[in-house]
């Protein structure tokens, strides 16, 4: 489909790459998104060795999307509504380095943006400590297992009740529900 040719990459960091999924999957212009692991110095790592905390790579996403139809900033803002930006230490019950949130950019275009996106949520108030979140060059990025691809689809069961207990609905909901 020559469509494709317009999409571009956008990769976040946001604790259990399970749970950070579904929100982009849903949008219009989203090509596709990809569980899997970067920042990291170990070449094709296993989702235990990332867990191990061994390689230095993140929990990731990586979303091919279409910015005529669904641009960057708007992919920031719904990053931004997934996660708690002030935890240094990872994401809700996850915790590690493997588990922090980042976003990576892939020119110096989404670095600006996220970057403006970055300061404007630390401006706001919403949130009393300081915002967590790095900004990092976007490095190789590796799919993960099969079986952690669209988790959501295929374990609607497991996944929302690992969603709801880790805390991650309740901080969404309490912070973002129904507000603007």
């Amino acid at each position: 489909m020559s469509d494709t040719l317009n999409y571009k990459k956008a990769t976040f960091a946001g604790g259990c790459f399970w749970c950070m999924v579904k929100p982009f999957d849903e949008q219009p212009g989203i090509g596709s998104v990809t569980s899997g692991y970067t920042g990291g110095h170990v070449p094709n790592p296993t989702y235990k060795e990332v867990c191990n905390e061994t390689t230095g790579h993140y929990e990731a996403v990586q979303i091919e999307y279409d910015p005529a139809v669904f641009p960057y900033e708007k992919l920031l803002e719904v990053y931004w509504q997934q996660i708690d930006p002030t935890d240094p230490g990872g994401q809700f019950f996850d915790r590690g380095q493997s588990y922090k949130t980042v976003i990576f950019y892939h020119d110096e275009e989404q670095k600006r943006m996220a970057e403006e996106s970055k300061n404007g949520l630390e401006e706001s108030g919403k949130f009393s400590n300081p915002i967590a979140t790095e900004i990092l060059p976007a490095s190789e990025f590796y799919p993960a297992e099969e079986y952690h691809q669209d988790y959501y689809k295929k374990n609607p069961g497991h996944y929302n009740r690992y969603s709801r207990g880790s805390g991650r609905v309740a901080f969404i909901e309490n912070h973002w529900g129904g507000k603007e």
